[in-house]
């Protein structure tokens, strides 16, 4: 889950909604972790806002026992060895020389120290910083959101390719909004509109990659190489700037300098989902181990760039709470 934060008063409204996701999704007996985690959350989201003039981006991933609330800003933050240091309630030991500012910052960071050990702070590339940690939940099971692909009328034919190769950007949202339409119809739940993200990506990617595999001819199991030239080539025709930095028998990453959705895409950070299904898909199509996708850097939290890895089977552990995961093929 992704919220865009521009103004304090809205601090209360993605409380709500975070409450109410970790409700629906924790194992029964979790009232003091899900308290817990509001206020972790609610510190997290202040702090961000009262050291930034600019936007502030939360996201919630859920891919392991725990949920890890991530929060990203623009603005000059804090010296992230102050969380460290915050377990000191001494403002001479946080390195804070003034007792006001510890009253005002300190006791936020005091307080995510406290619930949360594992939270930790950076600077970020592209400047301002980036608060994660794991919230004090654990998840119920849940059922798979690994879709197969389907084939429907409304989807771009072959034909509608374009001359250098790819689909249009009209066919491309054509496909995208129809196809999300039947896919939510079709669901029922809490958990509609994250598998109607991953049916929809599956869908398009897969009738992309049937055009890649036409127009180049290519038959069997594709490469890592083949893929990544696959990737670039159905971003491009949507006005997307991706190239391939990687391509071995264990992943393969890209960066991206130019977001197909344009600016739009920094108020609706899920639309990353969208690539992260359809670059997922056409790897797990490829791969007898499946594929997982990690979205390491996003130009829709505010990040110069995208730098997105695609690992042809599991993640590496440190990467499991933020991959999303997609089945193999047996073919």
């Amino acid at each position: 889950m992704d919220w865009y934060l521009d103004r304090p008063e809205e601090i209360a409204a993605v409380r709500h909604e975070l409450v109410a996701y970790l409700t629906r999704h924790a194992v029964s007996g979790s009232d003091a972790g899900i308290a817990d985690a509001e206020l972790i959350s609610s510190e997290a989201m202040g702090n961000a806002l009262r050291h930034t003039a600019g936007p502030t981006w939360v996201s919630l991933s859920w891919g392991g026992e725990h949920p890890v609330l991530s929060v990203y800003d623009l603005g000059e933050g804090f010296d992230p060895d102050l969380l460290v240091a915050a377990s000191e309630p001494d403002p001479g030991h946080a390195g804070l020389d003034d007792e006001d500012e510890f009253r005002e910052s300190g006791r936020g960071l005091l307080i995510m120290r406290t619930l949360s050990p594992e939270a930790r702070a950076s600077v970020r590339a592209g400047g301002g910083m980036l608060f994660q940690t794991p919230l004090p939940v654990r998840r119920q099971p849940t059922v798979s959101h690994d879709p197969p692909r389907r084939r429907t009328g409304v989807l771009p034919s072959p034909d509608e390719a374009e001359p250098g190769g790819g689909f249009g950007k009209e066919a491309f949202l054509r496909a995208i909004v129809v196809q999300l339409a039947q896919a939510v119809e079709g669901q029922q739940g809490p958990q509609a509109a994250e598998a109607a993200v991953a049916q929809v990506g599956m869908d398009v990617g897969g009738q992309m990659e049937a055009e890649f595999r036409a127009a180049t001819d290519t038959v069997g199991r594709m490469t890592p190489e083949q893929m990544g030239t696959c990737y670039v080539r159905l971003k491009h025709a949507i006005d997307g700037r991706f190239s391939v930095v990687e391509a071995g028998p264990d992943r393969i990453v890209l960066e991206n300098r130019a977001c197909p959705f344009g600016e739009a895409v920094l108020r609706a950070p899920a639309l990353c989902r969208m690539t992260s299904s359809v670059f997922g898909g056409i790897a797990a199509r490829n791969s007898p181990a499946g594929a997982s996708v990690v979205l390491e850097e996003r130009i829709a939290l505010g990040d110069p760039g995208c730098r997105v890895t695609v690992h042809l089977g599991p993640p590496p552990p440190e990467s499991v709470p933020f991959a999303h995961r997609y089945g193999g093929s047996e073919a």
